[in-house]
């Protein structure tokens, strides 16, 4: 019997003590089998609390004082162009509207993941669409219909194809960045049709962007592909924590990238520039941003990008392709 009432008492103390520590703001742990009591969480879990910390065990919380308050996403589709401006065969060598059609898929698996611990962030996808086939259009509606996601899709005009764009290619960037400046408050993420990602994607570059930009004190940049030209030379740079993922800082990236509003109204010029096409390679405006605003690019990657598995800016290294590709079957 005096087991028992001391197996009580302790279960009693432990109680009071936990609710102590919520109070007062602390996390404890239980070092034997990762247990986080005042979080009702396992450590190998997401632990983090959006908007109020960003915690790593065993590093501890940080404050998070860069509260994402919403999302904007805009996907760039077109099923009938296959590699621009190239002459070669994407990885797996399947149709233009698959990848674009497996792309759409992940981005919305990602979306509905990160809304579960990421839930009062607004997200909103928006779909500025190329010319694109009726098929092609009515199977994207499809997959948007099987999602609690607010959403949209907008046809590109061709009238919106002007002198100082290169092509419709172009022209589908710059109406993102318009509708950007037009429709989003915070975060806004410019991707493109023939990326894959992690179901964890969208969640990771949220805390990841709440967490570094709290301990940096500024707006980055952030990029979700870790692309082989980052292993091709011996740079130095700066490895920071996310979320979950490690992230270093880049001077690159193509067009797939997300920004903050502020950064978007800064930089404006830059992004009209690289929406003109006219730079070469055209990303050159992006990455003079980048020279003065940090961006980050995860290890390893959070999305494959379906290119050419030669082309420095193909596919990432030391993750599982194929099992990325088959999770996104339609």
């Amino acid at each position: 019997m005096k087991k028992i009432k001391t197996k009580k008492s302790n279960n009693f103390v432990k109680k009071i003590f936990v609710k102590v520590c919520r109070v007062l703001g602390y996390e404890i742990i239980d070092q034997n089998n990762f247990e986080i009591p005042t979080l009702e969480k396992n450590a190998i879990e997401n632990i983090s609390i959006a908007g109020k910390k960003s915690i790593s065990i065993p590093l501890g919380q940080i404050d998070i004082t860069r509260k994402v308050k919403s999302l904007n996403i805009y996907f760039r589709s077109c099923s009938k162009v296959n590699l621009w401006n190239q002459n070669k065969e994407r990885i797996f060598e399947a149709d233009k509207d698959e990848y674009a059609l497996r792309s759409l898929y992940s981005i919305l698996k990602s979306i509905n993941y990160s809304k579960k611990n990421f839930n009062e962030i607004n997200i909103k996808l928006s779909i500025i669409d190329d010319n694109s086939s009726e098929k092609f259009i009515q199977n994207m509606k499809k997959l948007l219909s099987k999602f609690d996601i607010d959403n949209e899709i907008i046809s590109l005009q061709k009238n919106e194809i002007t002198q100082d764009i290169k092509d419709s290619n172009f022209a589908s960037i710059k109406k993102c960045f318009t509708l950007a400046k037009e429709n989003s408050n915070d975060l806004i993420y410019f991707v493109e049709d023939d990326y894959i990602h992690d179901e964890t994607c969208i969640l990771e570059m949220i805390g990841a962007y709440e967490r570094i930009a709290t301990q940096l004190n500024k707006e980055i940049l952030l990029c979700p592909t870790d692309y082989p030209y980052l292993y091709a030379n011996c740079d130095p740079t700066y490895i920071f924590l996310g979320n979950k993922k490690h992230w270093r800082k880049t001077e690159q990236s193509l067009g797939t990238f997300l920004i903050s509003k502020a950064n978007l109204n800064i930089y404006w010029e830059n992004l009209l520039q690289f929406a003109s096409g006219k730079d070469n390679p055209a990303e050159i405006a992006l990455h003079k941003i980048y020279e003065k605003e940090p961006c980050f690019s995860p290890i390893p990657s959070l999305a494959i990008h379906c290119s050419n598995i030669n082309s420095i800016y193909g596919i990432s290294p030391n993750i599982n392709w194929q099992e990325i590709w088959d999770n996104n079957k339609i």
